[in-house]
């Protein structure tokens, strides 16, 4: 796979905090943004709400995901144990993430996941961890239909 073949755009970036729901505000209220979209992830114990600067997402606009953890065990509540509430990932879409996947493993790369997930909108979704990443989650996300 070519370079200029693997990403698209940037899709979004994650902020984690404890409660979605009033960082919603701030984004709306204060900024002006738009919700697109909520959701609760129970395989991930997240609650997510996505929003950006138009009421309507466009083919390469980048959007903000705030994030808040709805159980003790989830990854995201023991990221907020050890740091402050900011940001958590950038995520870079992808037309195929398969086909990403295995030429990010090819080049020596490390993805937490085996197989892609599911992630916001039936997205499928997978992360570079951070010591691929110098130093920064990445997630490498496919968008779905919902998207």
């Amino acid at each position: 796979m070519e370079n200029s073949d693997l990403f698209l755009c940037i899709d979004h970036v994650a902020y984690v905090c404890p409660d979605a729901e009033e960082a919603v505000k701030y984004y709306t209220e204060v900024l002006g943004w738009h919700e697109l979209h909520r959701e609760v992830n129970d395989e991930q114990g997240v609650f997510e709400i996505m929003v950006a600067p138009a009421a309507e997402l466009t083919e390469h606009m980048t959007q903000v995901q705030l994030i808040s953890p709805t159980r003790e065990d989830a990854t995201t509540a023991k990221w907020l144990e050890k740091n402050r509430p900011g940001l958590h990932h950038m995520a870079w879409r992808v037309a195929d993430i398969d086909s990403v996947s295995a030429t990010l493993r090819e080049r020596g790369l490390t993805l937490l996941y085996e197989q892609p997930r599911i992630g916001t909108g039936g997205s499928k979704i997978n992360f570079l961890h951070p010591k691929s990443g110098k130093g920064v989650l990445i997630e490498v996300v496919q968008p779905g239909s919902g998207h």
